[in-house]
């Protein structure tokens, strides 16, 4: 019998305290947007309360959410401009930086329509960008590093379904968006804590097996598309589940079907093209392709919105260098509904994908313990960057590359093609 909206609600709010976060008895929690600056929409209050009541129920020492309305700082964009993105207060990020700092757990909601900065000059938009990055710098340094357990989200709005949804009534958008986030969180389960611990599971042994495996490159084939990723020595290949330097064991994204590492920043040669638009900073760029010498970005190109990339890339030296590699099989359930989010929570679980900037230090042996020069010299990325895009497709062939050259198959047609 299908769960009645508050119900489920219910059940997603629970879910995302005790098995995304593991929120533990006496944490503090924090709840934000991603770019912190423009706060929680208000029209999620209703899921924000059920969190925060499933958060006390857990035993939290408090929880704050950051609300905001993008209607608002969206005028103050449009009448002020550069004034207003060069002198906006920092009080925000320095508190997510304190709580994060302090051990804090920090749930990021996506929940903002993509295209919310589309009638925005480009310079302003890419300045926008750009100062938000550099002001949550400090959060996402700890998060990233697994200093404290978090969790990225996603709770849809109106103005968001109907960029998604635009064939439907508008009047049934909302609740359809609703659907998909429950179906593909494994809301709709009997018991959606235990699918997500098997789910997490097989993550696992996939992981294990590349683990193994220690290849020495990856090679990309698909239309558009012929890469060659070196893989530093020391990978290691993550997915579903993390544990934070405290002890506690959390899932950074819900929804997540990727297993992921990263690239040698030194060692990606050839060009990609990517298959999905990119939602970022409240754009959406298109057409978007890259070619590699050495590991960094020689040539970009982007159909719609190319300043904005072309910002992004410049940002800081390592913007223009590869940070994450990430597989995603096509039959995902993000990829089965069809829908295009154009939200890189969602999108990536839908495709392969690769991140341009900051690499997870997680992601190679004895990463959290090296500096940063050590983890350059290790082949890891530093930047204040840190933007997936996807490039994945049922057209899509990987190979591992072994050190004495022989290549094994790792996808087909953007479905794995080794049995666990």
């Amino acid at each position: 019998m299908p769960l009645d909206f508050e119900a489920a609600i219910d059940r997603y709010a629970e879910l995302i305290i005790h098995t995304g976060l593991n929120l533990q008895p006496d944490q503090r929690l924090l709840i934000a947007d991603p770019s912190i600056r423009f706060g929680i929409p208000l029209e999620t209050a209703p899921v924000i309360r059920a969190l925060t009541k499933a958060a006390y129920a857990a035993g939290a020492r408090s929880v704050e959410p950051l609300w905001g309305d993008s209607g608002l700082s969206l005028m103050s964009l449009e009448q002020r401009g550069m004034a207003w993105v060069n002198t906006f207060p920092d009080w925000r990020f320095q508190a997510a930086a304190d709580h994060v700092r302090q051990g804090g757990a920090y749930l990021s909601v996506h929940a903002h329509p993509p295209n919310m900065l589309e009638g925005c000059d480009e310079n302003l938009a890419a300045a926008f960008q750009r100062k938000t990055l550099e002001a949550f710098f400090p959060t996402s340094q700890i998060t990233a590093a697994d200093k404290t357990n978090w969790c990225v989200v996603a709770f849809p709005v109106a103005a968001w379904a109907d960029r998604v949804l635009p064939d439907l009534p508008p009047n049934e958008r909302l609740a359809r968006m609703w659907d998909l986030v429950f179906r593909i969180c494994r809301v709709d389960r009997p018991d959606p804590a235990s699918a997500w611990r098997e789910h997490v599971a097989q993550l696992g042994v996939r992981f294990a097996y590349l683990n193994a495996k220690s290849y020495d490159a990856l090679h990309y084939t698909a239309p558009g598309t012929e890469l060659t990723l070196g893989l530093p020595a020391g990978h290691q290949w993550h997915g579903g589940g993390s544990m934070s330097s405290s002890g506690i064991s959390f899932i950074p994204n819900m929804p997540t079907d990727e297993v992921y590492t990263l690239p040698d920043r030194r060692r990606a040669q050839g060009t990609v093209t990517a298959s999905m638009p990119l939602s970022v900073g409240g754009r959406v760029i298109e057409g978007i392709q890259l070619t590699f010498n050495d590991g960094r970005v020689v040539n970009s190109h982007a159909s719609v919105n190319e300043a904005l990339l072309t910002s992004m890339l410049t940002n800081d030296e390592g913007a223009s260098r590869l940070g994450e590699v990430a597989l995603v099989p096509h039959s995902s359930p993000v990829s089965q509904t069809g829908v295009l989010f154009y939200d890189t929570l969602y999108d990536e679980n839908a495709a392969c994908h690769l991140a341009l900037g900051r690499a997870y230090t997680s992601t190679i042996q004895g990463g959290d313990a090296m500096d940063d020069d050590a983890f350059v010299a290790a082949g890891g990325n530093l930047s204040k960057v840190h933007v997936d895009f996807m490039i994945g497709s049922d057209h899509m062939d990987i190979d591992g590359l072994t050190t004495d050259g022989r290549a094994e198959p790792i996808m087909r047609s953007g479905e794995w093609a080794f049995d666990v």
